[in-house]
């Protein structure tokens, strides 16, 4: 017989089931007339600020987890009932205790948000942000959280922070729209994420993953403190950017209240600086290759200015140091500050932000150059070494400013071709089209490694020398400014030789008559005590006023016009003797024309295939 113990531990057993088994049978009772749906959105309106709205009747489900399932839910302002609703979700999983709910009480634990919709408007700054809500626990939470920072910047009293149980959002398959010609534009589609925030007094982290411009993205934050964050006090925060065109990451302190604050260390890498900024929609020249960049600094700032000092970039590979400057206060953003390099592709570097192509291609479109629409540049470079294609500088120092629709780069100095060179490339555009300036000033060069690097072959003095050159014109790539501009081309070498020209030959084809291709006596080269040549330009045809080559005992000389745009070539030309160098009284030396020139001709043809035709026939050289 069961002992008196027993029985009493059997009955209270019992009572303990049928109590719990009450509860279970009551849940859906309590939750079908207490936890109605008005209570939930009351709830709902509570911790965020907006006006909820609940079209479907709430299920309740009870096993393996009480719950609420929600349907048709939006939130929208109490201010503007004619707005279109802040977020709209399809179904809304709200976990509920259990226990509260037997009081009558409705205590969140968890949401989850199937197939979100959140509306934002783009501000004055260029922002997408939704509406703010104009109450709710949480936003009360921050401005008493802003009253104790106001009180003590340094060192608020976190101990009268709003404590609340939050608990977890979860999202799923939400998006992210903005009014675009009266219909809702996609701006993020995908979202997927979770915000883990167990109380308002303690830290918060947010994850998301998304599809933005086509590319699928990643997003963390997390803040030890996000209630001071949020308040303006710097609070330690660390985010994190992934995608496949960019990677961007911050760990540091932060604030999120009237100008935002960072301190800390950022990074940045791209496998191709390019595809950024045909991503973000900033426009880039046709056929420009822009390659990966990687950047690293301490960045100090707000949301009107950012230092970043001790930086360190490299771009293709190529690393450099210094330090940058970002200003948000006017129309435009702008980045100043200077960077060294060791190595540095100006090409690469140029291509980021002026519309000029390759000298090299034919191709003439024009370019979208929209990225002086929203952004301006004053860099200071210099780089050990530099290379523009094959050519090699050295010791370059260099400016790089964009602004106002002016792209302007300018080389102040390098060292190449064995002497000194300063180039200068602008783009001006005007409400008539783009108006482009090049200038081209070289010192003290060799005059066969210059002529190496332009693609000359034949006809180049190899002596030191100098070379000017001036274009301004319309047009935005290489073809179409060397068609249309106008200017000056001026040169000068000493003592050297002239490449590609056997001067016996020549004359003995001058002598037999009938024109023949310049190839045919360019197996040879002419000593020369110096040679000049001054030209202008004007709508891309060169009009070749003097050049002139001075041997010890001949002058070739060479006039007319080579349009541009038909490659094509109109000279006359002639050989003088000349006696050998004297010196004047005056101490100036130079060659002196002793008799009528010993062949006239004329050179036509194009540049690649000159043919020569005699005008007069001379007696052979002696």
């Amino acid at each position: 017989m069961p002992s008196p113990w027993f029985r009493r531990a059997i009955l209270a057993l019992s009572a303990v089931v049928i109590v719990i088994a009450a509860a279970v049978a009551a849940l859906p009772y309590f939750a079908s007339t207490r936890i109605v749906r008005d209570r939930i959105a009351w709830e709902m309106s509570a911790w965020s600020g907006f006006r909820v709205a609940i079209a479907g009747a709430p299920k309740i489900e009870v096993w393996p987890q009480f719950r609420a399932i929600l349907t048709d839910v939006t939130l929208s302002q109490w201010t503007d009932t004619d707005a279109p609703p802040v977020m709209k979700a399809e179904r809304v999983e709200i976990n509920l205790s259990a226990l509260a709910a037997l009081r009558g009480d409705v205590v969140f634990t968890a949401a989850t948000l199937i197939r979100p919709t959140l509306r934002v408007e783009r501000t004055d700054k260029g922002l997408y942000l939704p509406a703010l809500p104009t109450g709710g626990r949480i936003s009360r939470a921050i401005d008493a959280a802003r009253t104790l920072v106001s009180a003590n910047p340094a060192k608020p009293d976190e101990s009268k922070l709003a404590s609340d149980a939050f608990g977890s959002v979860e999202f799923r398959d939400g998006r992210i729209v903005t009014p675009v010609k009266g219909k809702a534009g996609e701006l993020v589609t995908s979202l997927t994420g979770q915000v883990n925030w167990s109380a308002l007094n303690s830290g918060a982290s947010f994850t998301t993953t998304g599809i933005w411009r086509g590319e699928s993205v990643s997003l963390d934050l997390s803040s030890q403190k996000p209630l001071l964050l949020f308040a303006g006090a710097p609070e330690p925060l660390a985010i994190a950017f992934k995608a496949a065109p960019a990677n961007f990451s911050f760990e540091g302190t932060g604030a999120f209240s009237g100008k935002s604050y960072f301190d800390g260390q950022t990074k940045f890498s791209a496998p191709s600086l390019r595809r950024v900024l045909e991503w973000i929609g900033v426009g880039v020249p046709p056929g420009t290759a822009i390659g990966a960049v990687a950047f690293t600094s301490k960045i100090n700032g707000n949301a009107t200015r950012m230092k970043f000092s001790e930086a360190q970039i490299a771009l293709d590979k190529n690393p450099g140091m210094g330090a940058l400057d970002f200003s948000f206060a006017e129309a435009r953003p702008l980045i100043a500050g200077t960077l060294a390099f060791d190595t540095l592709d100006l090409r690469a570097f140029l291509s980021a932000f002026t519309p000029l192509a390759s000298p090299g291609s034919r191709v003439n479109n024009e370019p979208d150059t929209s990225f002086s629409d929203w952004l301006n540049l004053d860099l200071r470079l210099s780089a050990a070494h530099a290379n523009v294609g094959a050519t090699q500088l050295t010791d370059v120092a260099a400016t790089a400013q964009v602004k106002d629709g002016l792209s302007a780069f300018d080389v102040s100095d390098a060292s190449a071709f064995g002497g000194n060179i300063q180039a200068s490339l602008r783009f001006d555009r005007k409400p008539d089209g783009t108006q482009s300036e090049i200038r081209f000033l070289a010192s003290d060069i060799n005059g066969a490694a210059f002529a190496a690097a332009a693609g000359m072959t034949r006809l180049v003095p190899s002596g030191t020398g100098s070379v000017s050159l001036i274009l301004k014109g319309p047009g935005k790539a290489w073809q179409s400014i060397l068609e249309n501009a106008s200017g000056s081309v001026t040169a000068s070498f000493g003592p050297g030789t002239l490449s590609g020209l056997n001067l016996p030959a020549f004359m003995k084809h001058a002598q037999d008559g009938g024109f023949f291709p310049l190839d045919a006596v360019a197996n040879g080269t002419l000593p020369i005590d110096g040679a000049e040549l001054k030209a202008t330009i004007s709508n891309g045809v060169a009009r070749i006023e003097k050049l002139e080559a001075h041997s010890p005992k001949y002058k070739v000389w060479l006039s007319g016009i080579v349009p541009y745009s038909s490659r094509g070539l109109a000279l006359s030309g002639g050989v003088i003797q000349q006696a050998p160098l004297a010196t004047d009284q005056n101490g100036q030396t130079a060659n002196k024309q002793i008799g009528p020139d010993e062949a006239s001709f004329f050179v036509g043809g194009t540049w690649s295939t000159p043919f020569v035709s005699p005008v007069t026939e001379r007696r052979p050289l002696q």
